[in-house]
């Protein structure tokens, strides 16, 4: 999944999984990423955004966290087990002190429209330089851009689900009920979009290196 982009000192790197946003009554937004393929190999992170603006990133080890936190912004990275359970269409995440489990509803019109875009073409950056404005009218969200200098990131939508139902935790304390990802995240130079949803997502990140 890794390889070079168009210049000598550019690293590409792609990753093929799932990104999943809700937002809860106590103000506070949960993003997870769940990666089956990765240059990592399997793994999943989460990004917290609180009421009062203070981020977090959960990541599973160094490694992942130190490449996460070079791509995106936080104001506090941990490190630990980060686990994500799938039965059909209830989905369980624990990690840290965080707890999570939400289910997806039927996927729209839209996800359907998704679903049928070829990969091969869907992981093209010029592809995501022709979805850019339609996702920013849809949902509000950018497919391509740059969080930090010397890195850019494009996003491939293949599938999108809405998420109907939700109960999540931070240290034993509940985070209200589900609610929209309002306001907009600020870990990256795209937000999720503002209804909770789970992502079938191809990421790509290109960064120059020494």
């Amino acid at each position: 999944m890794a390889g070079y982009g168009w210049g000598v000192g550019c690293e590409r790197l792609v990753f093929d999984g799932w990104i999943a946003a809700v937002g809860t009554g106590s103000g506070t937004r949960v993003v997870v990423g769940h990666w089956p393929r990765s240059p990592f190999g399997p793994f999943s992170d989460v990004m917290l955004e609180r009421a009062d603006g203070w981020r977090t990133l959960l990541a599973p080890t160094p490694r992942t966290a130190e490449y996460i936190a070079g791509v995106y912004h936080f104001d506090e990275v941990r490190t630990g087990p980060v686990g994500v359970r799938i039965r059909g269409s209830a989905w369980e995440v624990a990690a840290g002190p965080l707890e999570l489990c939400f289910r997806v509803g039927r996927q729209g019109p839209l996800g359907l429209a998704l679903r049928a875009v070829p990969r091969s073409l869907a992981r093209r950056p010029l592809w995501a330089a022709v979805t850019d404005v339609p996702a920013r009218l849809m949902a509000g969200v950018r497919t391509r851009g740059s969080s930090r200098p010397g890195c850019r990131q494009w996003y491939a939508a293949g599938g999108l689900w809405p998420i109907v139902a939700a109960r999540a935790s931070f240290g034993g304390t509940g985070l209200g009920a589900l609610a929209p990802v309002v306001p907009p995240v600020r870990f990256g130079f795209a937000s999720a979009p503002a209804s909770p949803a789970l992502v079938r997502v191809l990421s790509t990140v290109e960064r120059v290196v020494a």
